[in-house]
């Protein structure tokens, strides 16, 4: 894909902020062209964005750090197809990579030891590279480049009086005053915090928590009883975990950090959100390194669970120690029990300041109590503690908040019942999307919400998430505006209008940076048409968009697997329409398929999982009825594949061997009524991955 665009300055991420330049003017009663609140990543694009097309800007920060996550400790950046990344955002990460040309940028260890890691290769044009891993200090200095270089007026450390600090008349905001007793007056406003404080406080409609499935035709969205992905739940040890303080006894009470309420009903909605958690910034390297501090207020009881986890043979804690330059990682939650505080961030979305404080507080002491348990307490398995010690925090990094992130990964906050609703069928192709404004295309990814009591008396999590998008989607102009009548002047880039299962592959910082970008054009172009940000024209949006090297649109590769089902003979149900029970993984790792993929058991959880497929039979006869699956050595032997109209027998069908034609082997042949019919595929008494890919019915002549 060319992305011949002009580099907005080849060096000029080589500028170190100092001072605090146009923050400290006193030009808080004047009007801009844009306010923009806020100090994401999305907030400082925003307003390059604004000042390149000539309109005055402000950001009022309640944060002294700019950048959010992407300066906050996420410095493996979650891309997905890094293809459709461009404009501002690739802007930012070429920029980053300009930083990591400087020899001083390599303190701790010499860029040739890194290797490549993480570096885009060179574009079509040969001119632009990237770096889409960084250190969390070096993010912050390309965004301070960019408010020095467009001379951006920025007011930190300035809090919305989320109370009585919105004027609003007729749908329109006037001015937003701050906590400090200061007043912005602007034409258009912007939202960019993670929690949509702005937007909530505008009377703009918003939702917290999963919506039921049955809301908006989805699948993924609402409990997930069931349902595991990515191994952050308690299937990924090699035993079930008791809750109970004396194991298998409930009068002995619950350990800590499991709740005692029941998780609800599969596919209802609730108000439950994903688990928050800083992402660390940590180093093993000596010379950088600080020793994990034992938090104020540690208590050893809460890590009761993680023991018996390490005594049931768990030995992942090191698998998301994800490396950055000079030694040092971007470390994520991995595992049953981490570093994600599950179940303890449900008030934070709708909290006062000083409750969100608390709740930050309690996930630091958390998360902090985490590291110091496993790296001190004598009973965590000695090869564990032993590695854990050869980490601590980087010295250089934060340094003026001891080391530790300034930024809380808020995952999920409040989201925007906006124009359009972005669901799970718009980003996995099942609906076409309108107004195109930028792409996403990370996996659907929903970290836990809660930790329940299973009715046999075991422990689990729920809410965790990973399904494919199939490929990079669209988001909708539609998304990042309220409803008309509600709002013309506020752009919403980041807590944007989408359910719950959506916003958990939109919600990634590249993403967020490519949306505040197309939000700001077209600010732009309703103050020049004097226009509510509802009415902007989208050809000229559009058309500007591509201009500035957004992108749009997706053409499919040519090396594409999939075949659709349309194509085949007879009455076939592709997995994607099949309903599922128990554990199953979507994946397109085999060389071909029908439709975008299929799904797979992950050889785990035996007699747990089945999967139904339905038919409509147009006509009564006689049918063949065949199944789908990619063939491989590790498949099971002995498939249970239910025919209803045969009784309760299992057809066994051997997946390790080819399927008669390439693509379908028969299971059995049966008569049928007109009406639905359907076909169930179960993994009990099977050794290997059992995989579902499609059933074909075949009327006999």
């Amino acid at each position: 894909m060319n992305r011949n665009f002009l580099l907005l300055s080849l060096f000029a991420s080589s500028v170190l902020w100092v001072g605090t330049p146009l923050s400290a003017q006193d030009s808080s009663d004047s009007e801009h062209d844009l306010v923009i609140y806020g100090g994401t990543s999305a907030a400082v694009i925003a307003a390059v964005q604004a000042k390149k097309m000539g309109k005055s800007v402000v950001i009022v920060s309640p944060d002294k750090h700019l950048g959010g996550l992407s300066s906050g400790g996420l410095g493996w950046t979650d891309t997905g197809d890094k293809s459709v990344i461009g404009g501002l955002a690739r802007d930012f990460y070429h920029r980053i990579w300009m930083e990591y040309q400087k020899p001083e940028a390599w303190r701790w260890q010499t860029s040739e030891e890194y290797g490549t890691r993480g570096q885009g290769k060179l574009d079509d044009d040969g001119e632009i590279r990237t770096m889409w891993v960084f250190e969390p200090s070096v993010a912050e200095r390309v965004f301070e480049g960019y408010i020095k270089e467009f001379e951006i007026e920025v007011h930190r450390d300035e809090w919305l009086d989320r109370e009585r600090g919105v004027e609003v008349e007729n749908g329109v905001i006037r001015s937003i005053t701050t906590l400090s007793g200061k007043t912005y007056r602007g034409r258009i406003f912007f939202d960019t915090t993670y929690e949509g404080d702005l937007m909530a406080a505008s009377g703009v409609s918003y939702h917290v928590g999963r919506e039921a499935n049955a809301a908006y035709g989805e699948e993924w969205n609402g409990v997930q009883v069931g349902t595991l992905h990515h191994r952050h739940h308690f299937g990924a040890v090699e035993k079930p975990i008791s809750p109970y303080r004396v194991p298998g006894d409930p009068s002995s009470g619950v350990l800590a950090r499991i709740s005692t309420e029941p998780p609800g009903e599969y596919g209802t909605g609730d108000q439950r959100i994903q688990a928050y958690c800083f992402r660390m910034c940590l180093t093993n390297h000596p010379e950088n390194r600080v020793p994990f501090p034992k938090p104020e207020g540690y208590d050893p009881t809460q890590y009761e669970l993680l023991l018996r986890i390490f005594d049931a043979g768990w030995r992942e804690t090191f698998n998301k120690f994800d490396p950055i330059p000079n030694h040092k990682t971007d470390t994520n939650n991995h595992g049953p029990f981490s570093t994600d505080n599950i179940g303890y961030n449900y008030e934070y979305p709708e909290a006062s300041y000083e409750r969100r404080r608390e709740i930050i507080a309690e996930h630091e002491v958390y998360q902090k109590g985490w590291f110091y348990f496993i790296a001190n307490d004598p009973r965590v398995p000695k090869d564990v503690q032993e590695e854990m010690r050869t980490w601590g925090l980087a010295k250089d990094e934060f340094i003026d908040t001891g080391h530790w992130p300034h930024q809380l990964y808020i995952r999920e906050a409040r989201r925007m019942i906006g124009n359009y609703i972005m669901t799970e069928n718009e980003l996995r192709k099942k609906r076409p999307t309108p107004d195109s404004v930028g792409m996403g295309s990370y996996t659907i990814d929903s970290h836990n919400v809660q930790r329940y009591i299973t009715p046999e008396g075991s422990v689990q999590n729920e809410g965790d998430i990973g399904v494919s998008t199939r490929g990079p989607y669209e988001i909708a102009y539609g998304a990042l505006v309220p409803k008309k009548d509600e709002c013309s002047n506020l752009m919403v880039p980041v807590c944007v209008s989408s359910t719950h299962i959506a916003f958990g592959s939109i919600r990634m910082e590249p993403v967020f940076m490519i949306l505040a970008q197309s939000a700001a054009t077209a600010a732009v172009m309703a103050l020049d048409g004097n226009l509510a940000v509802q009415d902007v024209p989208y050809d000229q949006l559009k058309e500007r968009l591509l201009a500035d090297h957004q992108v749009l649109h997706f053409q499919s590769r040519s090396d594409d697997r999939g075949v659709a089902p349309s194509t085949l003979s007879g009455i076939v149900v592709d997995d994607d329409s099949a309903s599922y029970v128990g554990n199953w993984t979507e994946s397109q790792s085999a060389g071909s398929y029908i439709g975008f993929g299929y799904h797979h058991d992950g050889n785990s959880a035996k007699g747990e999982a089945r999967a139904v497929f339905t038919a409509v039979i147009p006509e009564a006869g006689r049918y063949l009825v065949r199944i789908a699956y990619p063939p491989n050595k590790n498949r099971a032997k002995t498939v249970r594949v239910i025919v209803a109209g045969k009784g309760e027998d299992a057809v066994l069908i051997d997946q390790t061997k080819d399927p008669a034609d390439g693509m379908f082997q028969p299971v059995t042949t049966v008569e049928l009524p007109a009406g639905e019919t359907t076909v169930t595929i179960e993994n009990s008494g099977t050794k290997g991955y059992v995989v579902i890919d499609a059933v074909q019915w075949l009327r006999e002549q």
